[in-house]
């Protein structure tokens, strides 16, 4: 296969699949949330409250994923060809992804336990999300740097909004890794807040 018709293949079975691994990462994490065994005397109330970070996880972590999904599905509104390193980049992305329920369920299981388990606890869910932020990043640039994958319809500005918005990620996830050292609540009050933050429309 030449060079110039790799640049031509579409997208459809690329994004068919990310949406796979999307959905499949995003029914995982209620998995993690443990159902709360107790006897007839027991205070079923309580023990499902004393689960709030398991909540708390799957929530945030649904809600992430979820962003990075309509994000992803966003940029393939603009990204009209594929190559190779695309492929590659796109993998690494979803490899990541799908292993979000894990930290989520360590995060869920730890932060009810001491300070440094906490601490621990906050740095491989926030490591995780710092990773995927960069590689969101990379499949973003890589597509539209000299507008290789790009749309002909697509216009600059719209190019250069996606990219500002984009390009804080990496560095705002990452700030969350040294504020765990402060305390972990601090580093757990940043993603909510970006988490929030990324919901919000992207103006084109």
């Amino acid at each position: 296969m030449s060079h110039d018709s790799i640049y031509h293949v579409d997208t459809q079975r690329l994004e068919a699949f990310s949406d796979g691994a999307f959905a499949i990462a995003i029914t995982l994490l209620i998995l993690e949330v443990g159902v709360p065994h107790v006897s007839a005397e027991s205070d079923l109330a309580q023990a499902l409250w004393q689960e709030w970070p398991s909540f708390l996880g799957f929530g945030l972590s649904f809600i992430v994923i979820g962003v990075m999904w309509m994000n992803h599905h966003s940029l393939f509104k603009d990204i009209e060809r594929q190559d190779h390193w695309l492929l590659v980049i796109n993998l690494l992305l979803l490899l990541c992804i799908s292993f979000v329920p894990f930290p989520t369920a360590v995060l869920g299981d730890h932060m009810r336990a001491g300070e440094e388990h906490r601490r621990v606890a906050m740095l491989l869910y926030g490591g995780t999300f710092t990773v995927i932020a960069i590689l969101f990043n990379a499949l973003w640039l890589y597509a539209s740097r000299g507008r290789r994958l790009i749309d002909d319809h697509v216009s600059a500005a719209r190019v250069r909004s996606r990219t500002l918005r984009f390009l804080p990620g990496p560095v705002l996830y990452g700030v969350g890794l040294p504020l765990a050292f402060v305390t972990p609540w601090l580093s757990l009050g940043l993603y909510v807040l970006l988490a929030v933050v990324y919901l919000l429309p992207l103006n084109e």
